[in-house]
Protein backbone atom coordinates (compact mmCIF):
# COMPACT_ATOMS: atom_id res chain seq x y z
CA UNK A 1 0.00 0.00 0.00
CA UNK A 2 0.89 2.96 -1.10
CA UNK A 3 2.41 6.01 2.08
CA UNK A 4 4.67 8.92 2.42
CA UNK A 5 7.75 10.28 4.31
CA UNK A 6 8.52 13.86 4.28
CA UNK A 7 12.06 14.93 3.21
CA UNK A 8 13.96 17.42 5.38
CA UNK A 9 12.59 20.67 3.08
CA UNK A 10 9.19 19.28 3.22
CA UNK A 11 8.40 17.75 0.44
CA UNK A 12 6.42 14.69 0.40
CA UNK A 13 7.73 11.52 -0.91
CA UNK A 14 5.58 8.37 -2.22
CA UNK A 15 6.75 4.80 -1.48
CA UNK A 16 5.51 1.35 -0.86
CA UNK A 17 6.15 -1.49 1.48
CA UNK A 18 5.50 -5.11 1.12
CA UNK A 19 7.10 -8.34 1.02
CA UNK A 20 9.42 -10.23 3.66
CA UNK A 21 12.94 -10.40 4.47
CA UNK A 22 15.82 -8.24 3.51
CA UNK A 23 15.50 -4.67 2.37
CA UNK A 24 15.09 -4.63 -1.44
CA UNK A 25 14.91 -0.52 -2.21
CA UNK A 26 13.81 -0.16 -5.68
CA UNK A 27 14.75 3.20 -7.66
CA UNK A 28 13.73 4.52 -10.83
CA UNK A 29 14.80 5.90 -13.93
CA UNK A 30 14.91 9.54 -14.74
CA UNK A 31 11.49 9.95 -15.61
CA UNK A 32 9.92 6.56 -14.74
CA UNK A 33 7.77 5.89 -11.30
CA UNK A 34 7.82 3.11 -8.23
CA UNK A 35 5.18 1.07 -11.20
CA UNK A 36 8.35 -0.22 -13.28
CA UNK A 37 9.33 -2.46 -10.46
CA UNK A 38 5.84 -3.94 -10.30
CA UNK A 39 7.42 -7.44 -11.96
CA UNK A 40 10.03 -7.13 -9.63
CA UNK A 41 7.49 -6.81 -6.54
CA UNK A 42 5.08 -9.45 -8.03
CA UNK A 43 8.48 -11.79 -8.29
CA UNK A 44 10.14 -11.09 -5.15
CA UNK A 45 7.53 -10.47 -2.58
CA UNK A 46 7.55 -13.88 -1.01
CA UNK A 47 11.54 -13.29 -0.21
CA UNK A 48 12.18 -9.68 -0.12
CA UNK A 49 10.77 -6.51 1.81
CA UNK A 50 10.41 -4.99 -1.48
CA UNK A 51 10.31 -1.25 -1.15
CA UNK A 52 9.90 1.26 -4.37
CA UNK A 53 9.92 4.49 -3.57
CA UNK A 54 9.19 8.02 -6.31
CA UNK A 55 11.69 10.70 -6.21
CA UNK A 56 10.53 14.08 -5.61
CA UNK A 57 9.00 15.69 -8.75
CA UNK A 58 7.41 11.71 -9.96
CA UNK A 59 4.80 9.76 -10.08
CA UNK A 60 2.53 10.23 -6.61
CA UNK A 61 5.73 12.47 -4.99
CA UNK A 62 5.10 16.07 -4.36
CA UNK A 63 6.62 18.54 -7.66
CA UNK A 64 9.16 20.71 -5.72
CA UNK A 65 11.78 23.12 -7.06
CA UNK A 66 13.29 21.55 -10.25
CA UNK A 67 16.78 22.71 -8.79
CA UNK A 68 16.33 20.16 -5.80
CA UNK A 69 15.92 16.79 -8.91
CA UNK A 70 19.02 16.07 -8.60
CA UNK A 71 20.80 12.47 -7.42
CA UNK A 72 22.65 14.22 -4.37
CA UNK A 73 19.16 15.61 -3.31
CA UNK A 74 17.58 11.78 -3.67
CA UNK A 75 19.59 10.60 -2.19
CA UNK A 76 19.49 12.32 0.87
CA UNK A 77 16.22 11.75 0.21
CA UNK A 78 16.49 7.69 -0.12
CA UNK A 79 18.32 7.96 3.43
CA UNK A 80 14.98 9.83 4.67
CA UNK A 81 13.01 7.10 3.72
CA UNK A 82 15.77 4.32 5.37
CA UNK A 83 15.45 6.73 8.63
CA UNK A 84 11.97 6.87 8.49
CA UNK A 85 11.30 2.81 7.77
CA UNK A 86 14.13 2.21 10.57
CA UNK A 87 16.11 0.05 8.02
CA UNK A 88 19.58 0.11 8.66
CA UNK A 89 20.81 -1.06 5.53
CA UNK A 90 19.14 -2.02 1.95
CA UNK A 91 19.97 -3.57 -1.45
CA UNK A 92 19.65 -0.92 -3.93
CA UNK A 93 17.81 -2.50 -7.29
CA UNK A 94 18.35 1.26 -9.00
CA UNK A 95 17.52 1.63 -12.87
CA UNK A 96 19.21 4.35 -15.22
CA UNK A 97 18.29 7.45 -12.71
CA UNK A 98 18.34 5.04 -9.52
CA UNK A 99 21.42 3.90 -10.21
CA UNK A 100 23.58 7.08 -10.27
CA UNK A 101 21.49 7.47 -6.90
CA UNK A 102 23.15 4.44 -5.57
CA UNK A 103 26.28 5.91 -6.83
CA UNK A 104 25.92 9.23 -4.72
CA UNK A 105 24.69 6.89 -1.84
CA UNK A 106 28.20 5.03 -1.92
CA UNK A 107 30.04 8.23 -0.27
CA UNK A 108 27.13 9.67 1.04
CA UNK A 109 25.66 6.90 3.40
CA UNK A 110 27.65 3.95 2.23
CA UNK A 111 27.20 1.93 5.58
CA UNK A 112 22.97 2.02 4.47
CA UNK A 113 23.97 -0.47 1.27
CA UNK A 114 24.22 -4.18 1.84
CA UNK A 115 24.54 -4.34 -2.27
CA UNK A 116 23.33 -2.52 -5.70
CA UNK A 117 22.07 -4.41 -8.91
CA UNK A 118 22.52 -1.64 -11.17
CA UNK A 119 19.92 -1.31 -14.45
CA UNK A 120 21.49 -0.30 -17.35
CA UNK A 121 23.49 2.27 -15.89
CA UNK A 122 27.36 2.97 -15.04
CA UNK A 123 29.84 6.15 -14.16
CA UNK A 124 30.02 6.93 -17.74
CA UNK A 125 27.00 7.49 -19.73
CA UNK A 126 26.43 7.43 -23.53
CA UNK A 127 26.28 11.22 -25.54
CA UNK A 128 23.72 9.00 -27.90
CA UNK A 129 21.78 8.18 -24.81
CA UNK A 130 21.51 11.86 -23.83
CA UNK A 131 20.73 13.78 -26.32
CA UNK A 132 17.43 10.97 -26.70
CA UNK A 133 16.43 12.21 -23.75
CA UNK A 134 16.41 15.64 -24.44
CA UNK A 135 13.97 15.08 -27.91
CA UNK A 136 11.66 13.97 -25.16
CA UNK A 137 11.50 14.84 -21.40
CA UNK A 138 9.12 17.65 -20.19
CA UNK A 139 7.02 17.45 -23.66
CA UNK A 140 3.49 16.34 -23.86
CA UNK A 141 2.60 12.34 -25.14
CA UNK A 142 2.03 11.88 -28.86
CA UNK A 143 -1.04 9.66 -28.29
CA UNK A 144 -4.38 9.91 -27.71
CA UNK A 145 -5.35 7.01 -25.82
CA UNK A 146 -2.79 3.87 -23.29
CA UNK A 147 -4.65 1.82 -26.39
CA UNK A 148 -3.35 3.96 -29.25
CA UNK A 149 0.75 4.01 -27.56
CA UNK A 150 0.83 0.26 -26.64
CA UNK A 151 -0.17 -0.31 -30.28
CA UNK A 152 2.89 2.25 -31.67
CA UNK A 153 5.43 0.75 -29.02
CA UNK A 154 6.60 -2.41 -31.19
CA UNK A 155 7.23 0.16 -34.19
CA UNK A 156 8.74 2.42 -32.46
CA UNK A 157 11.05 0.48 -30.10
CA UNK A 158 11.76 -1.81 -33.69
CA UNK A 159 15.31 -2.96 -33.48
CA UNK A 160 16.21 -1.72 -29.94
CA UNK A 161 13.46 -4.38 -28.02
CA UNK A 162 12.15 -7.28 -29.66
CA UNK A 163 10.12 -10.23 -28.45
CA UNK A 164 8.03 -8.29 -26.45
CA UNK A 165 4.35 -9.13 -25.38
CA UNK A 166 1.64 -6.94 -25.98
CA UNK A 167 0.31 -7.32 -22.80
CA UNK A 168 3.83 -6.10 -21.93
CA UNK A 169 3.82 -3.00 -23.80
CA UNK A 170 0.48 -2.47 -22.56
CA UNK A 171 1.81 -2.64 -18.80
CA UNK A 172 4.76 0.03 -20.13
CA UNK A 173 2.55 2.48 -21.39
CA UNK A 174 0.50 2.39 -18.34
CA UNK A 175 3.26 2.86 -16.18
CA UNK A 176 4.49 5.88 -17.36
CA UNK A 177 1.36 7.87 -18.83
CA UNK A 178 -1.80 8.34 -17.13
CA UNK A 179 -5.10 8.98 -19.72
CA UNK A 180 -7.79 11.72 -18.85
CA UNK A 181 -9.77 14.09 -20.77
CA UNK A 182 -9.00 11.41 -24.13
CA UNK A 183 -5.14 12.71 -24.05
CA UNK A 184 -2.37 10.95 -21.89
CA UNK A 185 -0.11 13.25 -19.63
CA UNK A 186 2.72 12.99 -18.22
CA UNK A 187 3.34 11.33 -14.86
CA UNK A 188 6.46 13.47 -13.79
CA UNK A 189 7.11 17.33 -13.33
CA UNK A 190 7.47 19.04 -16.78
CA UNK A 191 10.06 20.92 -15.07
CA UNK A 192 12.21 17.59 -14.85
CA UNK A 193 13.48 18.77 -18.59
CA UNK A 194 15.05 22.26 -16.61
CA UNK A 195 16.64 20.33 -14.41
CA UNK A 196 18.77 18.26 -16.35
CA UNK A 197 18.96 21.34 -19.18
CA UNK A 198 22.23 22.26 -17.76
CA UNK A 199 24.00 18.80 -18.70
CA UNK A 200 23.56 19.85 -22.47
CA UNK A 201 25.41 23.36 -22.23
CA UNK A 202 28.58 23.55 -24.61
CA UNK A 203 30.67 24.20 -21.25
CA UNK A 204 29.22 21.50 -19.33
CA UNK A 205 32.01 18.96 -17.99
CA UNK A 206 31.01 15.52 -16.58
CA UNK A 207 32.06 14.40 -13.49
CA UNK A 208 33.74 11.23 -13.04
CA UNK A 209 31.76 8.92 -11.23
CA UNK A 210 34.51 6.20 -11.64
CA UNK A 211 35.61 6.62 -7.74
CA UNK A 212 32.30 6.28 -6.24
CA UNK A 213 31.55 3.08 -8.12
CA UNK A 214 35.28 2.01 -6.52
CA UNK A 215 33.90 3.44 -3.68
CA UNK A 216 31.29 0.29 -3.57
CA UNK A 217 34.28 -2.26 -3.07
CA UNK A 218 33.72 -5.58 -0.81
CA UNK A 219 29.61 -4.82 -1.56
CA UNK A 220 27.84 -7.70 -3.63
CA UNK A 221 27.25 -6.20 -7.19
CA UNK A 222 24.86 -7.12 -10.07
CA UNK A 223 25.11 -5.48 -13.16
CA UNK A 224 22.12 -6.02 -16.32
CA UNK A 225 22.89 -3.72 -19.37
CA UNK A 226 19.77 -4.01 -22.90
CA UNK A 227 22.42 -4.84 -25.87
CA UNK A 228 21.16 -2.22 -27.53
CA UNK A 229 21.33 0.41 -24.94
CA UNK A 230 22.04 4.02 -25.67
CA UNK A 231 22.92 4.78 -22.11
CA UNK A 232 24.79 1.96 -20.93
CA UNK A 233 28.11 1.11 -23.19
CA UNK A 234 30.06 -2.14 -24.18
CA UNK A 235 33.06 -0.38 -22.70
CA UNK A 236 31.61 1.08 -19.63
CA UNK A 237 29.71 -2.35 -18.68
CA UNK A 238 33.22 -3.61 -19.23
CA UNK A 239 35.11 -1.62 -17.27
CA UNK A 240 32.50 -2.47 -14.33
CA UNK A 241 33.04 -5.91 -14.62
CA UNK A 242 37.26 -5.31 -15.36
CA UNK A 243 36.70 -3.77 -11.32
CA UNK A 244 34.92 -6.17 -9.97
CA UNK A 245 34.91 -9.31 -11.58
CA UNK A 246 32.95 -11.05 -9.10
CA UNK A 247 29.91 -8.77 -10.43
CA UNK A 248 26.94 -10.70 -11.55
CA UNK A 249 26.52 -9.85 -15.17
CA UNK A 250 23.99 -10.00 -17.66
CA UNK A 251 23.70 -8.58 -21.16
CA UNK A 252 19.63 -8.68 -23.03
CA UNK A 253 20.06 -9.76 -26.38
CA UNK A 254 16.34 -8.10 -26.80
CA UNK A 255 16.89 -5.07 -24.73
CA UNK A 256 17.21 -1.49 -24.71
CA UNK A 257 17.21 1.01 -22.26
CA UNK A 258 16.07 -0.30 -20.45
CA UNK A 259 15.19 -3.81 -19.26
CA UNK A 260 11.68 -4.29 -18.00
CA UNK A 261 12.92 -6.48 -15.44
CA UNK A 262 11.15 -9.55 -15.93
CA UNK A 263 13.80 -11.00 -17.88
CA UNK A 264 15.09 -14.55 -16.93
CA UNK A 265 18.52 -13.31 -16.96
CA UNK A 266 17.64 -9.88 -15.23
CA UNK A 267 16.02 -11.78 -12.19
CA UNK A 268 19.55 -14.42 -12.75
CA UNK A 269 21.28 -10.86 -12.04
CA UNK A 270 19.05 -9.86 -8.86
CA UNK A 271 19.35 -13.55 -7.57
CA UNK A 272 22.56 -13.63 -7.22
CA UNK A 273 23.27 -10.48 -5.23
CA UNK A 274 20.29 -11.20 -3.27
CA UNK A 275 22.11 -14.59 -2.27
CA UNK A 276 24.75 -13.08 -1.14
CA UNK A 277 23.01 -9.90 0.78
CA UNK A 278 22.00 -12.99 2.65
CA UNK A 279 24.86 -14.41 3.85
Amino acid sequence: MMDYVTAADGVRLAYDDQGDGGALLCLPGLTRNMDDFEPVLEHYRDRARVIRMDFRGRGASDYADFSTYSPPQEAQDVVALLDHLGIEKACILGTSRGGLVALMLAVMARDRLSGVVFNDIGPDIMAEGLGAIMEYIGKPPAFASLEEAAAAMPALYDGIFRNVPSATWAAFVRRIWREEGGALHLRYDPKLRDAVAPAFAPDFEAPDLWPLFDALAGLPLGLIRGAQSNILSVETAAEMRRRRPDMAFVELGDRGHVPFLDETGARAVIDAVLEKVAT
